[in-house]
């Protein structure tokens, strides 16, 4: 399975590189809109770590950090003119599509990262850990349990108002049929058997793969052009 970039391992640095994006990306585009709310996922979670919400310091940091690489391997990736995992490729298609709303964005972000990144994150971070995927089991609830918790307040902040209601319906019904916390029982599913077929490399690349464009199918979907 591909390996992310290699970046300075600390949630400080992954702090810079979001506010460093955050600075440089308009605000109307769909990566920036992303990263915005990836930003306030990561600030928050350092903040947990920094006043000991996590029992086991060291392995939020790695897992956060890691979660971290996959993603901003991906902005390297567009940014050096590559394609990026097929799981973010619809969110760097459309990113300044007109027709597309930026809870949209947000949550096709969410999607691609938390469907795909997330479980090779945990593999990435057991192998750095030297660990099994149960002992990160608490890390993964608990950055999951804050990401779940944000869900609800990025959808209010971004969801039109109630003069939009011509948008907001569509838009409703369109959103409505993606669910983080399925997607987080998925992955953590899918952590445990990439963990599981580390043996059988072939394999593992091919579910790894999958995985991937099976995300990006639903991430495509969600950033479906809505009318004015």
């Amino acid at each position: 399975m591909p390996q992310p970039q290699q970046f300075d391992p600390t949630v400080d640095a992954v702090l810079s590189r979001l506010r460093a994006l955050d600075a440089a990306l308009p605000e109307r585009d769909g990566i920036a809109v992303f990263n915005r709310v990836y930003l306030a996922v990561t600030e928050a979670v350092d903040s947990r770590i920094d006043a000991g919400r996590f029992p086991d310091a060291r392995a939020a940091i790695t897992l956060d950090v890691r979660f971290a690489e996959r993603y901003l391997a991906a902005v390297d990736t567009v940014s050096d003119g590559r394609r990026p995992p097929a799981c973010w490729r619809p969110l760097f298609q459309f990113r300044r599509h007109p027709g597309v709303r930026p809870l949209q964005f947000a949550l096709a972000g969410i999607n691609a990262h938390i469907g795909h990144d997330l479980a090779l994150a945990v593999v990435d971070s057991c192998r750095s850990l030297c660990c099994e995927p149960a002992d990160l089991e608490d890390e993964f609830d608990r950055v999951g349990d804050l990401l779940v918790s944000l869900e609800e307040h990025i959808r209010e902040e971004l969801m039109p108002g109630p003069d939009l209601l011509q948008i907001a319906d569509p838009l409703t019904h369109l959103l409505g049929s993606w669910s983080l916390e399925r997607a987080r029982e998925a992955t953590w599913t899918a952590a445990r058997a990439l963990w599981a077929l580390r043996r059988l490399p072939d394999v593992a690349e091919e579910f790894s793969e999958r995985l991937d464009t099976a995300v990006g199918f639903a991430g495509r979907m969600l950033l479906t052009p809505l009318p004015d």
